[in-house]
């Protein structure tokens, strides 16, 4: 009887999982509109009184996610006033909903990542994860890879799809 040998074990193909550069802590959202009178309007008076007297301890050490669900037009610097009163316990402090933070987070996070080890190597990106991976991850990982890599894979190495091949 032959000897049952696993192929993909023995491949140069190397996995990459989205899920390893998951970045751990709390990710918070404040909605700015409860702060808006008629939840359209800014008096800046009453929004100062507002930011001031929100509890800015409860974003320790989380990322914060800051927007308006109204279609209220808000100048910069209420976001920045937001930021300056949050920036002392958030980790980060960022606007907009918490994918595009998740999306910015992953963003920073491959920008500063070394991938040359998978020059001319074969890469297969994983699929699935446990962890949430923002769409826009898939596609930046890809921006970085691609000019490094002798092939991209994405899926399982059972069953992936091509998704580029150096010529």
């Amino acid at each position: 009887m032959e000897e049952i040998r696993n192929r993909v074990a023995e491949s140069k193909l190397v996995t990459v999982n989205l899920e390893d550069y998951y970045q751990p802590g709390s990710r918070r959202s404040l909605d700015i509109s409860e702060w808006l009178y008629e939840g359209f309007i800014l008096k800046e008076k009453e929004f100062r009184d507002a930011v001031k007297a929100h509890d800015w301890e409860q974003y320790e050490h989380a990322f914060l996610a800051v927007y308006c669900t109204s279609d209220a037009i808000i100048p910069a610097w209420a976001y920045m006033l937001i930021t300056a009163q949050a920036a002392p316990y958030a980790r980060r402090v960022f606007y907009g909903d918490l994918e595009a933070l998740e999306a910015s987070i992953y963003q920073e996070t491959l920008a500063n990542t070394d991938f040359s080890h998978l020059k001319d190597k074969p890469v297969i990106v994983k699929g699935c994860s446990e962890k949430p991976v923002p769409q826009n991850a898939y596609l930046l990982l890809i921006q970085h890879l691609q000019p490094l890599v002798k092939s991209l894979l994405y899926g399982e190495a059972c069953s992936s799809v091509p998704l580029y091949k150096r010529k």
